[in-house]
């Protein structure tokens, strides 16, 4: 029996090569995988086209998933810079990376990406569209922003964010809330902010939406999974949860029954800045609409005023959302809001959104979750060094701080040298007399 995607294939009853990889890295069971991708509540990326991928499943009762954003832009066309970042992604075992190049021809960057890496790479065709087609944004046309995507899927890109959900409607009700006041932001996604100034210059409705049958039909041929990008989401935490993103939310719901009929697999993505009280529910409403689709949020960044540390303002509120039910976390970098991050400002951004990721699988019970941290706990019981580096969500700077110790005090921390609480218990248990001189 053939099938055309992975969810196309769950629904037949066909277990394929990637439901198989995922259920092993899992550790779960490959017909329960297989009936949450035939429902939608589970999707693995996997273009047909991206032969060096390492499948990854994102969704229902699995591990949270992390994103790179990386790519070329006016200010960095170098592509060994971020090849540099690309292999930082890879080594930290980041699940995915979106090439968000904007300027030029970038093609050629695209394929390397694709051909060499096994990550999930996803791209937003939107912000491709201007640079690829060499046009200004109102001469470009509804048939060739679909051009840009076809391209991107024949190269194997295994998910696209698409910003079908801010059409007319949506639109009306930003410009509504706008002029009461509402907003403080505006748009600030890129590709929503691109769209919505489309349709102002053309008078024209969305060409995402409008032509959204044409989108999915490209995306089913090669098995792109769509990601239904959130144009309104909130800039900033005063404009979190308002009528503009709800509204969108609504139509992305819609959206996902219409692409799941043609077998598109969907990722929902979210918020974006958002007060750490707002989180929980917004992920419940996410899932209520849009029907327990995976749900990809950036941050949320919880706070509005930590510049240059909004790596930990995000990493905050993705704990809390992967916790209340987030699949997938976008990474945020120190150089959030200033200017682009480098291979040092990527490390940092992997890291925190790891955390977040794995802090929320603990709160969501992941099976297996939490045996890392408890054989953590127990190579820290022992003081056992070289365990423990072991264990780290990141080896290279605990072992860095642990060098820096003088060679007689590298029994314990430098903090409470021999009267380390566990160097205490493991003496007097085992019958050894404790010396705290």
């Amino acid at each position: 029996m053939t099938y055309t995607t992975q969810m196309d294939a769950a629904k037949k009853g066909i277990i394929t090569p990637e439901m198989e990889i995922v259920s092993a890295k899992e550790d779960i069971d490959v017909e329960l995988l297989r009936e949450r991708i035939a429902r939608g509540t589970v999707v693995i990326p996997a273009n047909k086209m991206h032969t060096a991928l390492s499948p990854e499943g994102i969704g229902e009762g699995l591990k949270t998933k992390i994103n790179v954003n990386l790519g070329i832009s006016k200010d960095c066309t170098d592509y060994s810079l971020e090849m540099a970042k690309v292999d930082m992604a890879v080594k930290m075992n980041a699940e995915a990376i979106m090439d968000l190049s904007c300027y030029g021809k970038t093609h050629d960057f695209r394929q390397q990406l694709i051909n060499t890496c096994p990550a999930m790479i996803g791209t937003v065709p939107m912000y491709d569209a201007v640079g690829y087609l060499d046009k200004e944004l109102a001469d470009i046309t509804a048939e060739e922003f679909l051009s840009v995507i076809e391209a991107h899927a024949r190269e194997g890109v295994d998910f696209m964010t698409i910003h079908a959900g801010i059409n007319r409607r949506t639109a009306e009700i930003f410009k509504a809330a706008k002029k009461d006041g509402g907003r403080i932001t505006n748009i600030v996604s890129r590709g929503g902010s691109l769209i919505f100034a489309w349709m102002e210059m053309t008078g024209n409705e969305n060409p995402w939406y409008e032509f959204y049958d044409e989108v999915l039909d490209i995306l089913a041929k090669y098995d792109v999974t769509i990601s239904l990008g959130d144009a309104c989401r909130p800039g900033s935490t005063h404009d979190s949860t308002d009528a503009a993103q709800i509204t969108e939310l609504v139509e992305l719901g819609l959206l996902t029954k219409r692409a799941w009929e043609k077998n598109v697999q969907v990722m929902i993505e979210g918020p974006g800045h958002m007060a750490i009280d707002e989180i929980a529910a917004n992920m419940k409403l996410e899932k209520r609409l849009c029907h327990n689709a995976p749900f990809y949020v950036l941050g949320p960044l919880v706070t509005d005023i930590a510049p240059g540390y909004d790596h930990i303002t995000s990493a905050i509120g993705g704990a809390v959302a992967a916790a209340n039910g987030a699949d997938f976390l976008c990474y945020v970098t120190p150089a959030e809001h200033l200017r682009l991050p480098n291979a040092d400002d990527v490390k940092e951004g992997i890291v925190a959104a790891k955390i977040a990721a794995h802090a929320g699988d603990i709160a969501k019970g992941i099976p297996g979750a939490r045996d890392i941290d408890n054989k953590m706990s127990d190579a820290r019981r022992r003081v056992c060094w070289e365990e423990m580096f072991q264990y780290a969500i990141e080896p290279e700077k605990p072992q860095r701080y642990y060098n820096e110790l003088p060679p007689e005090e590298k029994h314990t921390c430098s903090m409470c040298g021999k009267m380390c609480a566990a160097r205490t218990m493991n003496k007097i248990l085992s019958g050894e007399k404790v010396d705290v001189q």
